[in-house]
């Protein structure tokens, strides 16, 4: 288990017991986030299929290809968004991709901000990736915010890159590099 404390938020990888607490977060939040993200058959929100899935990122962990995480307040300790460091690729890339969500009743708090740069510590850190690279919505401004507040850097549109919802969308590229992550 991976944890990573800031001042308002524990980031935790997902243990086989949270699989409960991250449906209902899904469940909770299925219609705020399928603005951005696709939504999903009913049986993704279960218990069951959240179980099989924190079974899987588990194995991804141990293989250093994936580290799923829940984000916690660091008060309640109460389950309030999940953030990941995912596809990372190593030499000659040495790059991952970073993506996250925040419950409803959580957002423009500066959480989402502070559980990035945690997980950008720990990628350019501890995993010692040279790149790390994110996915936006252009109408997704809240999360565009939470990049450039964290250092990222557009680098370009990518045209109908994501099928959600029925309608192809286009998405912003953004990156951060290791030696841009030190100068921070």
């Amino acid at each position: 288990m991976v944890r990573l404390v800031g001042q308002q938020c524990l980031l935790r990888t997902f243990i086989e017991s949270d699989a409960k607490a991250l449906a209902k977060l899904l469940s909770d939040n299925k219609f705020f986030w399928s603005i951005y993200e696709p939504l999903h058959r009913d049986e993704y929100y279960t218990e069951v299929t959240q179980y099989n899935k924190i079974l899987e990122s588990i194995q991804l962990l141990q293989a250093n290809r994936e580290f799923s995480f829940g984000i916690y307040d660091l008060n309640s300790q109460q389950l309030i968004g999940h953030i990941s460091l995912y596809a990372i690729k190593r030499l000659p890339y040495s790059s991952g991709f970073i993506g996250y969500s925040m419950d409803k009743d959580f957002i423009g708090k500066g959480i989402a901000t502070e559980a990035v740069n945690l997980l950008l510590r720990f990628a350019f850190q501890t995993i010692n990736l040279h790149r790390v690279e994110a996915y936006v919505s252009p109408q997704n401004l809240a999360s565009v915010r939470v990049l450039e507040k964290a250092g990222f850097i557009q680098e370009g549109l990518l045209r109908e890159l994501l099928f959600i919802n029925g309608k192809w969308e286009d998405h912003f590229m953004y990156a951060m590099l290791q030696q841009e992550y030190k100068k921070k």
